[in-house]
């Protein structure tokens, strides 16, 4: 595909990364030179400085015939302009539209998403197919992580029917130093597929007699109901969490509060005065504390060795490390922490910091979910950008499609490649050997090795006697 990606930040440049390994013709426009002159150093794309919702500058960046506008600048309203021109001037078939501002998200009537598309001329409101907003999934995915304990990462497929997990296989998880087959027998009732090990940051192909060590990463895929079960498998079960602490009253710290404190205790600290007082206004239960959280009497005050979860989610990354840190020491037992700069992020992860959050990874999976080629409904970047999880849809029939009709075993996977599971008709089926697919099955894959996408991709597309 033709892809203008509009911004060269952590976000466009990630995802510019990511399009251009799999022979995409991608073009990138910014105002900073700097910035498009790294990635050009590093990728084989084309860059166009300049403002990316002038009209002459997506002219001349190729928007005439792009199949796509991904518009993830750092101003919202340079975003949401671009695609407006991009869809009005030159018919840009699908904009996708990062948008941060809880003022704009709030109205929806600004925009219209694809399924409610109308006929160009009629339109009112910004024309985005697409949109996304970074605060809104990493809320979510915090949010996962609370109601799991002990969870590195929670996915969710065919709305929520299935979940992928990750977790570090700890001693004292009766699976650890057995063989995955010592599961089957140890839980008969219950249905799960260990989908990926990595063992030392190097992946490992799961087989039956394959030994979980102390300090494996193990992802395991099972239907919602039974991901507690599994996860007791594999370290102690912790206790749930009661008291949360979030460090940081911005946008992600406003939302993540004021979607657990319903269910939690939650505290959130915040420096600056007038924020503190627009946030003790809109939140009902959240406890609002005014000061800096890099202060050990502040933290020691409100009783920090009695948190379950402390989030440090303000905009510093040296800020929410530091944090994150001191609040550890002092007593609490679990410690998330957003890290924008994704150098960081495999640095301090795994040590005093349980759990390291990357905006940008995040975001770059529900973006990749709609550039995927084929019907792909769900895309989740993992371990960084190392691997990859794919729901995609199967349709045709045994003469026009690669996996309709076949038991799984005789498909054709790429190497590196594991089926989890399949929904059909709401039925959640771990895969197994036998089990054959069949049209408008939901298919949920696991890639190791992200460069197999496009044969994943290919899989999964319909020949011509379909039509």
């Amino acid at each position: 595909m033709k892809i203008l990606i509009l911004g060269a930040g952590q976000v466009g440049g990630t995802l510019a990364e990511n399009l251009a390994n799999e022979a995409n013709d991608i073009t990138v426009i910014d105002s900073d030179s700097t910035r498009l002159r790294e990635l050009q150093d590093r990728l084989d794309i084309r860059t166009v400085q300049g403002m990316a919702s002038f009209p002459t500058v997506l002219r001349q960046a190729g928007a005439e015939d792009g199949d796509m506008v991904i518009a993830v600048t750092n101003s919202d309203e340079v975003n949401m302009v671009a695609c407006q021109v991009a869809k009005l001037l030159y018919k840009t078939p699908t904009t996708i539209c990062r948008v941060r501002a809880n003022a704009y998200l709030a109205k929806p009537e600004l925009f219209y998403q694809r399924d409610q598309k109308k006929d160009l001329d009629s339109l009112r409101g910004f024309p985005i197919d697409v949109l996304i907003s970074p605060e809104h999934l990493v809320t979510k995915h915090i949010t996962r992580l609370i109601e799991y304990p002990g969870a590195l990462q929670v996915l969710e497929f065919s709305k929520g029917l299935v979940q992928l997990v990750a977790i570090r296989a700890t001693e004292g998880g009766p699976l650890v130093g057995h063989e995955l087959s010592y599961l089957r027998s140890h839980m008969p009732k219950i249905e799960t597929r260990v989908a990926a090990i990595f063992r030392k940051d190097r992946a490992i192909m799961p087989q039956g007699d394959t030994v979980i060590e102390d300090g494996d990463e193990v992802f395991f895929i099972a239907a919602s109901d039974h991901i507690r079960s599994v996860m007791s498998e594999l370290q102690p079960l912790e206790k749930p969490y009661k008291r949360i602490f979030i460090c940081g009253g911005g946008n992600i710290g406003q939302r993540l509060a004021h979607t657990l404190e319903s269910r939690y205790q939650v505290k959130l600290l915040e420096r600056d005065h007038e924020r503190c007082v627009m946030l003790s206004e809109n939140l009902r239960k959240t406890v609002v504390l005014e000061g800096n959280a890099a202060n050990k009497d502040i933290l020691l005050e409100e009783n920090i060795e009695n948190t379950d979860v402390f989030c440090a989610v303000t905009n510093d990354d040296e800020a929410n490390i530091m944090a994150s840190l001191l609040a550890k020491r002092l007593g609490a037992r679990k410690v998330l922490t957003l890290i924008n700069n994704p150098d960081y992020v495999d640095l301090i992860q795994g040590g005093d910091i349980d759990v390291a959050i990357s905006p940008q990874q995040t975001t770059i999976g529900s973006l990749l979910t709609h550039i995927r080629r084929g019907d792909v409904v769900n895309v989740h970047s993992l371990r960084r950008g190392a691997a990859e999880a794919i729901e995609a849809i199967a349709h045709g029939d045994h003469r026009s499609s690669r996996v309709v009709g076949k038991r799984l075993d005789e498909i054709n996977l790429p190497e590196g490649t594991t089926i989890g599971a399949i929904v059909r008709h709401s039925e959640v089926l771990i895969a197994h050997d036998h089990l054959r697919v069949q049209p408008d099955d939901h298919v949920i894959l696991f890639l190791v090795d992200k460069s197999r996408v496009r044969d994943v991709e290919k899989l999964f597309q319909v020949g011509l006697t379909f039509f």
